[in-house]
Parts: structure tokens; sequence; C-alpha cells
């Protein structure tokens, strides 16, 4: 008998299985409501369920397929409807694949039904047969056939695309410059008053005599740094935070030995992580946590813009060190640098200074990468002491990160504004020369597909895999791709 997913939604509402669900990573989940079927309308099978995976609880949709693949095969990956699932079910998992990947970029952790399903349920259904490579995780659409283009076309279009894609990320960063500016001029406070921008506004022409103020550099780099620090999962909310908890407002927390302890109480406040009425035994920490709420009390007699919920950060499948907490402690420590440490200048000087591409480069890092200390060496959450030590509120990875998305193309617009072409020439250059250390699902397949797995360390191929996969290959743009139309053109 042939599988059909409609066997699978009845086990589910039935949640007859032999043994405790676990994912294929192998966290137990328990499930404390199964959702409501959806029956009528486009989007996941089961909504608005409740479900523990390890010790924390989410609320959202549940998807159930046959095949692992089928994920993207019906294309949930890129459907905006499916980016509230926290849980994926199907029946077979070939290749012990622990998750799936949403629209907006999400891992959802997946269960193999089949392993906790009776024998005789899985012995009803006939194994499907043997799926082509190309079927397999996300090889593009060209994979059987671009061998057809020559490795020094695909090299180049790659590259090209990397180099292009650093252009698209200083260009947001200029444009929001000049939003900055256009709303200083203009006395707007972003978060709390709704404006229309003036309909020239992006044929407003600017010299750097426009930017000498401080501020807008600073709040500029301050946003960019709590979005990476965010990753995709909170990045939005983090932009938002940073939006809201502005450099003015943080600067007004004052300049003494207890400034780093109000920016962290502000923060932790504002951003709902920590409650101004705990229930009993919830802070781990009385000492640490009542010197936050002791500076609160003062702080938020000035707070005047938004405030957000706890529910609003996603902690899901991240790894402690991860958490938004642990991030806004790292984030605190890079705002002081950047209010009273000087820390854009600092780095002006180090790039302008440095010749040797691998020293700038080690000596950047040196400046990102934030070692854990006090209440957060020992927790990632307020109420429990974590398992073992955090070492590091931004490690080596993140820096790598931080350096190629904010760094780099923040500096490059900073040295065009202001006439320093050779700098900007310079950040160019490191750009072409990083190698990065992370890893990254879309990089992997994209490499795979093209055969150029040997080109994964170095930035500017992920960066241009990035962009081939985000601007064409996800949007079946295949004849505006130039190793597309060589293979269907």
């Amino acid at each position: 008998m042939k599988l059909n997913e409609t066997h699978l939604y009845e086990v589910w509402k039935n949640q007859q299985f032999t043994e405790r669900l676990k994912t294929v990573s192998g966290e137990d989940i328990d499930v404390l409501n199964a959702g409501t079927h959806n029956e009528d309308m486009a989007g996941p099978d089961f909504l608005n369920a409740k479900i523990r995976i390890g010790i924390l609880t989410y609320v959202g949709d549940i998807e159930i397929d046959c095949e692992i693949n089928d994920w993207k095969g019906h294309g949930h990956n890129i459907d905006v409807k499916y980016n509230k699932v926290i849980l994926h079910l199907s029946f077979r998992n070939n290749h012990n694949q622990a998750f799936v990947y949403t629209n907006a970029g999400r891992k959802v952790p997946t269960i193999t039904l089949s392993r906790f399903l009776p024998a005789t349920f899985n012995s009803q259904f006939e194994p499907p047969p043997p799926r082509d490579v190309s079927n397999v995780k996300q090889l593009l659409r060209c994979h059987e056939a671009n061998g057809l283009v020559t490795a020094v076309t695909r090299e180049n279009f790659i590259l090209k695309l990397g180099f292009q894609r650093f252009e698209k990320k200083c260009k947001k960063m200029y444009e929001r410059l000049k939003e900055l500016k256009y709303l200083r001029d203009n006395n707007i406070h972003e978060p709390i008053i709704g404006y229309d921008r003036r309909e020239d506004f992006d044929l407003m022409n600017y010299s750097h005599a426009d930017f000498q103020d401080k501020e807008i550099w600073q709040q500029l780099f301050y946003e960019s740094i709590f979005e990476a620090l965010g990753y995709s999962k909170n990045k939005n909310i983090m932009l938002e935070l940073a939006h809201n908890a502005d450099i003015s407002f943080i600067k007004s927390l004052g300049h003494d030995d207890e400034f780093l302890e109000r920016v962290e109480s502000a923060l932790f406040h504002i951003s709902g992580l920590l409650s101004e009425n705990p229930q009993k035994n919830e802070i781990d920490d009385e000492q640490y946590v009542s010197k936050l709420r002791s500076h609160w009390d003062h702080i938020k007699r000035i707070y005047n813009a938004k405030y957000f919920d706890e529910d609003q950060w996603h902690f899901f499948k991240l790894r402690p060190q991860n958490f938004p907490t642990v991030r806004l402690a790292g984030g605190s420590r890079l705002l002081k640098s950047i209010i009273y440490d000087d820390f854009i200048n600092e780095l002006i000087k180090k790039i302008d200074e440095i010749r040797n591409l691998n020293v700038l480069i080690n000596v950047l890092r040196s400046l990102i990468i934030i070692k854990s200390e006090g209440f957060w060496r020992t927790h990632y959450v307020f109420n429990k002491h974590s398992n073992g030590e955090i070492k590091y509120f931004v490690g080596v990875s993140r820096a790598d990160e931080m350096i190629i998305n904010v760094v780099l193309p923040f500096f490059s617009v900073y040295f065009d504004v202001f006439g320093e072409q050779n700098l900007s020439k310079k950040l160019l250059k490191i750009y072409g020369y990083f190698n990065q250390r992370s890893e990254n699902r879309i990089v992997h397949d994209v490499a795979v597909s093209l055969h150029m797995e040997d080109e994964t360390k170095k930035t500017v191929f992920q960066q241009g895999m990035i962009e081939l996969f985000r601007s064409f290959c996800s949007k079946n743009k295949c004849l505006e791709c130039e190793i597309g139309k060589i293979v269907f053109g």
C-alpha cells in the first residue's frame, strides 16, 4: 500500500507511539497539545500546537510529510506560511537529516515517525523507489548537468556574486546612514513616531560634511552589531531593540564604574527577558539581579520607547552560548566600548596602520571576541545555573561573521564617505582574502551541487554561493543565472 499523509495525520492526532518521541538529534519531546488540524487552509498540517523539546516549551505549527525531502520538494522552505513551524515529522528519513530550514533561515528539528510506530503499521507501506542524489537536501536543479559549465566559468560567476553581495551590504549600510541623518535633522524619534520620508529622499545628495556627527556612526555600528549578534533567529528583534534603546538613551545612563550594569539592566528589562515582577525562585542569583532591578527603578523613568515580551525571543534549538540573554550581555560590553572606549576609532587605526592582511584580520578578530565574565559565565538564563562554563560572549566564528557582515561593509562606507579610497580598497582586499571558520548548510549544498567543495573556506566564495541560492536558485531564476543559461538555455 502506498503511504499517504492522511495516515500520518491520524497517527499524530492519536499520539499512539511505542516510546517517548525524540528528535533525530536525540532531544526528548513531550506533546502538550497536538494542535488543530488545518483542513481548510494552505499551510502547515497542525496549527497552534504546544510541545516541549528538552527543557524549553514552544507554541507553533506542525508539518508532516511522508519523506524528509518533501519539505523542500513541496516548497515549504521558501513559503512564509511555514515560518512558525516548530517541529517537522516525516515517516522516512534515510539520511538522518536532523532539521529542515524555513524561509526565514530558521532550523526546525525533525522526527522520524517510523521509529516510534508499531512494526505492523510500518509494514503496510511500500518503500519508495531509490531517489536520485539531485533530490537530496538542497542540491540545485542544475546539479546533474552543470558539468557542461567549465570550472573557470563557475568560479568566476560565484566570485562575482560574492563581491556583489558585499556591495549590497555596503549599500544597505549607506541607506541606513542617510536615514539616520534624515531622522536627526527632522528631530524624529523613529521607534515612537511613524514617519513618511520625503519623496525626494532617495535623490538627496550628501557630502562628507553631512556625516560629521559621531553619534550617527555610533548608532549605525550599534544597530549592525546587535543584528549580527541575533543570528537568523533573533536578528530582527535585536535590531528593533537597538532602534528603541538607541545610542542617545544608552549614553544617558552615565559614565562610571556601574555603567555596564546599567546597560545590562536597561536591555534585559526593555527586552522583557528580565521581568519586573518575578515569580518565586525565578532568579538563581539574587545579588546580581537585585543590582539590575535597583538600577531599573531609576532608568525606567527616562525610557519612553517600546517594550518587548519574553515570548518574542527565540531560544529554540540554540546552543546555550547563543541564547539572547548571553548575546545581550556581550552586546552590552560592545556598547560600552563604542561609547566610552572609542572603539570605532580604534578599529580605524588598526585598519590604517597594519599592512599585513593576516595580522590585521587576527587583530580585528581579537578586538571583537569577548570572553565571558560574572553572572553570565555560569548562566545562560536567569533562573538556571549552566551545566558547564560559558567561555565566550562572542567567540571566533561569531567574530568572523561580524567582521564580514558588519566591520568590513561599515568601514567601507565610512572611508568612501570621507574620501579614503585607499583604505576602502584595502577592505575589499581583506574581504577577498578572508577565510571563514564557520559552517553554513546553504554553502555546503551549493558547493556540492557545483562541485566546488574546495572553495568553501574562502569567504568571498561562501558569500557568492549564498547570493546564488538567495537570488537565483530559491526563486527558480535559472535562466537569469550565468550557469543556468548554459545548462538550460
